[in-house]
């Protein structure tokens, strides 16, 4: 599979520009609004059969439907929002994903259960829906037979914009989309999707944490991390990695936040020592500095000698 990370992208800008400016008017209470109604998002391209199906999957009858808020997802969105980072064989000429979200209280943070979806794993969407700006959150994604599923996270984000009544930041979306896809990619190269998880998580969590920006600082995190991790990456994959990490570098993301968001994942780096700190990383590079300081101080010394 051939990655299009750098493909389209100022249509997907202009698309996650459109999905962060949704929004639904103010209500009374937003809190009542998001605790106590669950919002579903639906491929429009379901035929009956297809969404008899998908409604059994998320535990959602055609009668509760009545008293939820639908939105529908059509193909034409999904290659908008994917087109940049992904084949057109693993997007498809039907919108089939489907997704029902329902917002939980603080501390809860985001849990996600998949049906009938191969490509895409639990884990990946938790931390690319915490990456969107989404929380507290219980998630069920499905379709209507065996389907890749990274077109759900476009249904869920608009589902959970459409639930909080407020619009996720477009640069933060961009960033969710291609790190769901960059995870399943490296995910399918390695054979372990859970080792892809894991790596990404570390290494964003470095990158937040210390507020790394410098593109040599980026990919000294990502050659620590892998290696931790005892992960071997081509020079594609860590290119494709640092561009995911530059661009989440600037996202005004809390470090405390994504992990309480995505407690499993971050519970199982614990004890790994990935924890990166930015004196960490300068120091690293003080260490090549001062390689150098002593290498020219050995040349100066030695041509002094001669002339002594």
């Amino acid at each position: 599979m051939k990655a299009k990370w750098r493909k389209g992208a100022a249509i997907t800008l202009s698309a996650v520009m459109t999905l962060g400016m949704l929004a639904v008017p103010a209500m009374a209470s937003a809190k009542d609004a998001v605790l106590n109604k669950p919002y579903v998002s639906l491929g429009a391209d379901l035929d009956g059969n297809q969404r008899a199906t998908v409604l059994e999957l998320l535990g959602v009858t055609e009668e509760e439907l009545q008293g939820y808020t639908v939105v529908n997802i059509t193909n034409e969105e999904e290659h908008q929002y994917l087109d940049a980072y992904l084949d057109y064989s693993l997007i498809g000429d039907q919108a089939l994903s489907s997704a029902l979200v329902v917002g939980k209280e603080s501390g809860y943070g985001i849990q996600v259960t998949t049906q009938n979806i191969s490509y895409c794993t639990v884990g990946m969407y938790q931390n690319a829906l915490a990456t969107a700006g989404i929380e507290n959150a219980d998630i069920k994604v499905a379709g209507p037979a065996k389907i890749s599923g990274p077109a759900a996270l476009i249904g869920v984000m608009k589902a959970y914009s459409e639930m909080t009544g407020e619009p996720l930041q477009a640069e933060n979306v961009e960033a969710a989309t291609q790190e769901l896809v960059t995870t399943s990619q490296i995910g399918d190269v390695l054979g372990d999707t859970e080792q892809a998880e894991n790596l990404i998580a570390a290494i964003k969590e470095a990158i937040v944490a210390s507020g790394i920006d410098d593109p040599e600082k980026i990919d000294e995190i990502i050659d620590k991390a892998s290696s931790e991790l005892h992960i071997t990456l081509t020079d594609e994959q860590k290119q494709q990695i640092k561009d995911l990490m530059e661009k989440i570098s600037n996202l005004d993301l809390n470090v405390d936040d994504l992990k309480a968001q995505v407690q499993g994942i971050y519970e199982k780096l614990e004890g790994m020592d990935l924890n990166i700190t930015e004196e960490d990383v300068q120091g690293f590079f003080a260490q090549i500095g001062n390689w150098f300081s002593n290498v020219w101080t050995q040349i100066t010394d030695w041509f002094s000698g001669l002339f002594k």
